[in-house]
């Protein structure tokens, strides 16, 4: 049996299965990336799913003082009480490593029920990306989002200089004059380039994210307090980005799940070494 089946019940026959998830200790969406493969792992096994899951030991450092031993999935996915996804004798393949793979490569159509279970947004999560969306009128059919992962990222792979993300940048508005360039990082240094090279034309969510000058740790680390709150709106603005019609990123966790949020790679520019 899959390592991290807590108890197996038979009712009538029907064997209900609960599983809890071995903890993750780390970023949202590298939690987010965990999670996504120990499920691709359990339905190759098992030809199935199982009918719920217990996360307790995941997004520990989103969690406020009352919620240590509170599972808070809830919080950010909507809860599937038919979690059932056809078995067509062939592996899917997904794995945690694949945040540093090239994403056109990736089986969306074998991936994307998985996320569309287990990671589709919870009421609280749709209404904030509701109140951004209008806030900023943002017009998803011209809009370009430049996301780049900085700080301590550069400790797991190697990050592109910001005039690469620029160029494919500059490609795209020769293309499309009327684009507007939605600038998205950790890294004030990016943020303020960014705004400088298209300063008409580009704008970024000056009241619901973190960042800080470059450095080798994380906003998370830096501002603890507010990592509930701020958890829930770059979840929000994740599912923002992969609704644009442009994407040009960097590699890693949270660029992948941009793309695994958009269920394609079209017009994706990522920048990979």
């Amino acid at each position: 049996m899959f390592k991290g089946v807590k108890y197996i019940l038979f009712i009538y026959n029907i064997m209900v299965v609960h599983m809890t998830v071995p903890p993750h200790n780390g970023g949202f969406f590298s939690c987010c990336s965990v999670l996504l493969d120990y499920m691709v792992n359990y339905f190759n096994s098992n030809r199935r799913l199982p009918d719920s899951i217990d996360t307790t030991g995941y997004f520990i450092w989103y969690k406020n003082d009352k919620e240590t031993d509170v599972d808070i999935r809830k919080n950010y996915f909507k809860e599937n009480n038919d979690p059932v996804i056809p078995y067509n004798n062939t592996t899917v393949e997904y794995k945690n490593s694949y945040q540093f793979s090239k994403y056109s490569t990736l089986d969306f159509a074998s991936i994307t029920p998985f996320i569309q279970i287990y990671f589709s947004p919870s009421e609280e999560i749709g209404n904030i990306v509701s109140n951004i969306e209008t806030k900023y009128s943002i017009d998803y059919e011209n809009t370009c989002v430049i996301f780049f992962r900085g700080n301590d990222k550069c400790t797991e792979t190697p990050l592109p200089h910001y005039s690469e993300l620029y160029q494919s940048a500059y490609n795209i508005y020769v293309e499309n004059r009327n684009v507007k360039f939605l600038v998205q990082s950790d890294e004030t240094e990016f943020i303020e380039f960014m705004l400088s090279k298209f300063p008409e034309n580009s704008f970024y969510f000056r009241d619901e994210i973190r960042h800080i000058p470059r450095s080798i740790t994380t906003v998370d680390n830096v501002m603890k307090s507010k990592n509930s709150e701020f958890s829930k709106y770059f979840l929000a603005i994740t599912l923002i980005m992969s609704k644009c019609k442009y994407l040009v990123c960097n590699t890693g966790n949270c660029s992948l799940w941009i793309v695994l949020f958009r269920g394609n790679c079209e017009n994706v520019h990522q920048h990979l070494r």
